[in-house]
């Protein structure tokens, strides 16, 4: 403990026998105030309250004088970010789980039409594919009937054909009657049918000259799904499909919304969707179809957000996280999210005034979204907080 200087009074005599008083000063230490007899107790307590209320005052000053002294630097300014407190309506937002899907009006199921040797698999899953391009080559016995039916059927032209000439020109030498000539146009017309149904199933299954049957792509887009492989031995009466090949540049996400949440649901909503392979990516969209029907197991109802897929980031039944916003009708003040800072179990927020004047307040928060908190009380309109690296600047103030 250091020491301290006390004034004692002392009395003296003179010659003509009159007195006089001098205060001298005394420098002692603390401790040896309690050991001297002659100075009174109260005169030590007054002098170390005394001390204790110096010592407050000095340290109130070096306080004042150190936040007086606190200002921004250039450096820091810039690595600042300041936002207005406004009042908005207050939002909220629900979170809803789902899964990538292609736009089923764009997909394409590609079932085998004849039965036979899958010889040839051009196209793995995942390809990227163009309109009327080679997929699979299937060597089949259906195939060489078709053939033996067109040219039957060409050949059966060809005699009717020839018969009616003939019968023409015996009917002008008047050597048949006219019903022969009916007939053999008849035979014309008929196998003339037959020829052209022929040639409808050969462009329908897409066939050529030879007994080989090509399975093509019918439109543009992605192999999505494959059920084919080379050597697979195909039935004409296969009901399972060979290929799904469908267009993702616009992608639908189907997410599940509890029952509970049902009624906060509603047609052109804007929705934010997040992958997990791009996390730091919202892809935006809007609900375009509400499914009034619940799943009985669980007991979930669907809804249909289209995207565009840019880019093809969207893969078919990727995992998405499916955000929908709604405004409700309370008005409050509002202000990022990342402005907030929670410490010794409060909020605070960082109220700039100015560069040397900056104020740490508490605030009640309301309701914290991801990118925007609502205020109950703390803040008023107008108002400038530091919402970027504001925990530099609270650290700095509450040491």
């Amino acid at each position: 403990m250091k020491n301290l200087t006390i004034w004692l009074e002392k009395s003296y005599l003179t010659n003509k026998n009159d007195s006089f008083k001098r205060i001298t000063p005394v420098t002692v230490n603390p401790l040896t105030l309690f050991k001297m007899k002659n100075i009174p107790v109260q005169i030590v307590l007054l002098t170390v309250v005394s001390i204790w209320l110096v010592s407050c005052d000095k340290k109130k000053e070096v306080d004042e004088d150190e936040a007086k002294a606190f200002m921004l630097s250039d450096t820091m300014m810039n690595r600042i970010t300041l936002d207005t407190v406004r009042t908005e309506a207050v939002r909220n937002e629900l979170t809803l789980v789902g899964k990538v899907v292609p736009d089923e009006n764009q997909v394409i199921k590609i079932y085998p039409l004849v039965g036979g040797n899958v010889e040839d698999v051009d196209v793995e899953l995942g390809d990227n594919v163009r309109k009327g391009q080679k997929l699979a080559t299937i060597r089949s016995g259906e195939v060489a009937d078709f053939e033996r039916e067109m040219i039957q059927a060409q050949s059966d032209l060809l005699i009717a054909q020839k018969n009616l000439t003939s019968t023409e020109d015996l009917f002008e030498s008047k050597l048949v009657p006219e019903r022969d000539v009916i007939t053999a146009r008849k035979m014309v017309d008929k196998a003339q049918a037959e020829l052209d149904r022929v040639k409808e199933i050969f462009t329908i299954y897409g066939l050529g000259n030879s007994t080989k049957y090509t399975v093509r792509s019918p439109i543009n887009g992605f192999v999505i799904d494959k059920n084919v492989n080379r050597g697979m031995q195909l039935r004409s009466d296969n009901s399972e499909s060979l290929f799904t090949v469908g267009q993702i540049a616009d992608v639908w996400v189907m997410a599940n919304v509890n029952e509970s949440d049902i009624p906060k649901v509603k047609l052109g909503m804007a929705a934010q969707v997040q992958t997990i392979s791009f996390p730091d990516e919202i892809f935006t969209g809007k609900v375009d179809k509400i499914y009034n029907v619940l799943d009985p197991e669980t007991r979930a109802m669907k809804i249909r957000i289209q995207l565009q897929n840019v880019g093809f980031r969207l893969k078919p039944e990727m995992h998405a996280t499916v955000t929908l916003n709604f405004e409700e009708s309370e008005q409050m003040q509002a202000i990022p999210s990342q402005a907030i800072i929670f410490d010794r179990s409060k909020n605070w927020v960082m109220v700039f005034h100015s560069r040397s004047k900056i104020e740490t307040r508490p605030v009640e928060v309301y309701r914290s979204l991801s990118n925007r908190s609502y205020i109950r009380s703390g803040l008023k309109d107008g108002e400038t907080v530091i919402s970027k690296n504001q925990l530099l600047v609270y650290d700095a103030l509450n040491d």
